[in-house]
């Protein structure tokens, strides 16, 4: 009952990442008008299940090593980190601020395994080569997941535009067809990304139930947490949509592209490593990279992009808290 519970929570909480994370993949498509919502959304559905088929399951791995509490507590543990995540991600996007679903879920997992267990209860880690491992790696690449995305827009813009000095009208089609390419590297990169999160945490709870020995995902958990990103996506990510499109800074189709384009690479590098960083903060901080490539840092939002900040700030204390929380019922339920 537990571990059914539990995988419940896991999906619950892939469909809320889909509320903000897989909308960013798409965002900047729908509001420059490449795309219409309903195709942009299968585009996003595709990326969102073969992004953790084709690339792998090392951010799965990372994130089922942050927990290190006795077996018969990770299920209560991970569960009310899993309820911390679900609740800041829904209040937050009722807010349509963009918040980090992988903040949420790691401060969530660090919330309650500490206060069950106190510090003995995460692996603190740091790197292991390029991958991140336990708390200070992924606190690590969290933090420098957003200076990247910026710095990887703000050259991808330049760059765009230098080509693109001397175009005539008819680059228009091609420059959209880009678009669509760097739209599915960005819905790839983050099924490769974010539904491995999911994936991570499904596997923990599998193992721990006594239900898998090893941790190789199997097929259905992966296509379940894809089918639930996608969802969110087709539900309710429209209000990130619309935060990232064309609340931050007006894009046109050439920005956009440069945007998409840096925000892929970021992503796609990260899910190789097994780094488990955050989609939204990526795409958003490229966002604002182009307008830096467009010598137009006056023309960004500082309040949007303050709004998010802070709200990205808060998502690990305040995730870490609810699932304290959490953890009491779980406990009792379990």
């Amino acid at each position: 009952m537990a571990t059914t519970l539990a995988i419940a929570m896991a999906l619950a909480f892939a469909l809320t990442n889909g509320l903000h994370d897989a909308a960013n993949s798409i965002a900047t498509l729908v509001s420059t008008r490449a795309a219409r919502p309903g195709s942009a959304v299968l585009l996003a559905s595709a990326g969102n299940v073969l992004g953790p088929v084709l690339l792998g399951a090392a951010v799965a791995e990372t994130i089922g090593g942050i927990v290190t509490v006795p077996r018969g507590e990770v299920i209560p543990v991970v569960g009310a980190a899993l309820t911390g995540a679900v609740v800041w991600n829904l209040l937050t996007w009722r807010r349509g601020l963009p918040s980090s679903s992988g903040h949420a879920l790691f401060g969530g997992l660090a919330g309650a395994a500490i206060a069950r267990q106190g510090s003995a209860g995460v692996q603190w880690g740091g790197f292991d080569g390029f991958r991140p491992v336990g708390v200070l790696g992924v606190a690590a690449v969290l933090a420098i997941a957003p200076v990247l995305g910026l710095i990887a827009g703000l050259i991808a813009d330049r760059g765009a535009r230098a080509a693109a000095a001397r175009a005539t009208q008819r680059a228009r089609g091609p420059v959209r067809v880009g678009q669509w390419i760097a739209s599915g590297g960005l819905a790839l990169a983050h099924g490769a990304n974010d539904a491995q999160k999911s994936v991570g945490v499904v596997v923990t709870v599998l193992v721990a139930g006594g239900e898998l020995h090893g941790h190789q995902p199997p097929l259905w958990v992966t296509l379940a947490c894809g089918g639930a990103l996608t969802a969110g996506t087709a539900f309710g990510g429209w209000p990130i949509v619309q935060t990232i499109g064309r609340r931050i800074i007006r894009l046109r189709p050439i920005d956009a592209l440069a945007g998409q384009t840096g925000s892929a690479t970021v992503l796609l590098l990260a899910s190789v490593i097994g780094a488990p960083v955050s989609t939204t903060q990526v795409v958003a901080s490229s966002v604002v990279g182009v307008g830096g490539g467009r010598h137009r840092w006056r023309h960004v939002r500082w309040p949007i992009v303050r709004a998010m900040v802070l709200a990205w700030l808060l998502t690990v204390p305040a995730s870490a808290a609810l699932a304290t929380l959490a953890l009491l019922p779980w406990r009792w339920m379990t």
